[in-house]
């Protein structure tokens, strides 16, 4: 339920790992790479992590999100390694009984992730050069 990994993330793979017949709901959340940061043209990412330690955080995440709202399952994943422009990055899935504890808790899955997750990005830029930046 919960990686850090140098392979494609799968949609698929998501929906699996949070559909339940209890519940009505799967949200799921697709952070692709775009082609601009701060007025600059990027070319691609490439992203690391603290593996261990984010998929702590992430099973962390994901048993406050479950306090907070009755949700059924959450999934987080986050690639590493060199991405290409409309590449997913993260894929984060929730199921609930209802919509609304669904979006809730991806959102709030995210959020977190993007502030407490060890994952580190570097972006390189079409015009040359590169810089650490905050996810």
């Amino acid at each position: 339920m919960f990686k850090i990994t140098s392979e494609p993330l799968s949609l698929d793979e998501a929906y699996a790992a949070v559909h339940r017949d209890d519940c009505g709901a799967v949200c799921l959340f697709i952070g692709v790479v775009r082609d601009h940061h701060d007025g600059k043209k990027v070319a691609s990412i490439s992203y690391s992590a603290f593996a261990e330690m984010a998929e702590k955080e992430f099973a962390r995440l994901a048993a406050e999100a479950k306090a907070r709202w009755k949700i059924g399952e959450l999934y987080l994943a986050h690639r590493t390694g060199k991405l290409a422009i409309g590449d997913p990055s993260v894929v984060i899935a929730a199921s609930a009984p209802h919509r609304a504890e669904s979006f809730e808790a991806c959102r709030y899955a995210i959020e977190e992730l993007k502030k407490q997750a060890p994952i580190w990005k570097e972006e390189f830029y079409e015009a040359g050069g590169k810089s650490w930046v905050s996810s």
